[in-house]
């Protein structure tokens, strides 16, 4: 199996395994990493995902760029030109749509935290999913590197690798990176913000372990609405962006356990215990009375609840 894929402790572990071929996204480890994405999707005893790759020469190294056996030049250039006017059913852009419904099957955004142990080359496919799949991004000191391999081949690629990297960091880092396609290590990746830490490569799946372990103690609903509200409506203008988030955490007072549990916990100064439970809909609210009103009235305008 190209593809390594286990589940321990609230924690899913997505491992590009075939090493000696740089990790590449093949057609098998596509359509493995695609069924991943799903099980971490639907599973919602699994909080969060640590993606890396076997060894230390490779995260990802790209797309297996070969085409398959008997398809000639001539078969492809036709392929591709159907491909923009006559794409099919459930595909984004040549690739089937992913669980998130836009983004391709094999770098979907996925709902809840991806942290990358990025223990090698992150290239071409490898960067993309790096920007498109990732939230925490943990780089080994020794053995990552960064490019995007795209641009010196004559393409500007197929997936939306230029537009998030120009979202994610400064436009002038990310310009220089598209524009002259020079590898960079894991320092620079530090200082331009595409990842959160350098750590030896020895302590590498050790620190993104420990950062998972703090994330599984979260709030379950929350954390997963708090990636979505960012990447859906995070470029939003501010007053609308405000008011989705402000109906989002309603509805996770509302219908979430955890909501009350977060803040009993504080109030009884103990550790919380989140399970991601919903709740029950209940009665409607009685009629209040005059004074009732006027009462709750008055604690409500002074913003004191």
């Amino acid at each position: 199996m190209p593809l390594k894929y286990e589940k321990r402790d609230g924690v899913a572990y997505i491992t590009l395994d075939s090493p000696d071929k740089a990790n590449i996204l093949d057609k098998k480890m596509s359509d493995d990493i695609s069924e991943a994405w799903t099980d971490l999707w639907e599973d919602r005893d699994i909080r969060c995902a640590i993606l890396t790759g076997s060894g230390d020469k490779h995260f990802c190294g790209g797309h297996n760029l070969a085409p398959r056996p008997g398809v000639t030049e001539e078969d492809r250039e036709y392929l591709r030109t159907q491909r923009i006017f006559w794409p099919l059913a459930g595909t984004v852009n040549g690739q089937r749509t992913g669980v998130d419904g836009r983004m391709g099957d094999h770098y979907p955004r996925v709902w809840k935290p991806v942290i990358a142990a990025v223990n090698g080359w992150a290239a071409g496919a490898g960067f993309y999913i790096l920007l498109a799949s990732t939230d925490i991004r943990v780089a080994s000191a020794e053995h990552a590197r960064f490019k995007f391999a795209l641009t010196t081949q004559g393409w500007v690629g197929h997936g939306p690798g230029a537009t998030l990297l120009t979202r994610q960091i400064r436009y002038a880092d990310a310009m220089k990176i598209l524009l002259t396609d020079e590898p960079f290590d894991a320092q620079e990746a530090l200082r331009i913000g595409l990842v959160n830490e350098v750590v030896p490569h020895a302590q590498l799946m050790e620190r993104a372990e420990k950062i998972a372990r703090h994330i599984v103690t979260m709030p379950p609903a929350a954390v997963r609405m708090m990636k979505e509200f960012v990447i859906r409506f995070g470029e939003m203008p501010t007053d609308q962006a405000w008011q989705v988030q402000t109906l989002m955490n309603s509805l996770l007072i509302q219908a979430t356990a955890d909501g009350e549990e977060g803040r009993r916990a504080f109030n009884e100064k103990r550790k919380p215990n989140f399970d991601g439970a919903l709740r029950k809909r209940g009665d409607v609210w009685p009629e209040l009375s005059d004074d009732e009103a006027a009462r709750l009235d008055e604690i409500y305008r002074s913003g004191e609840f």
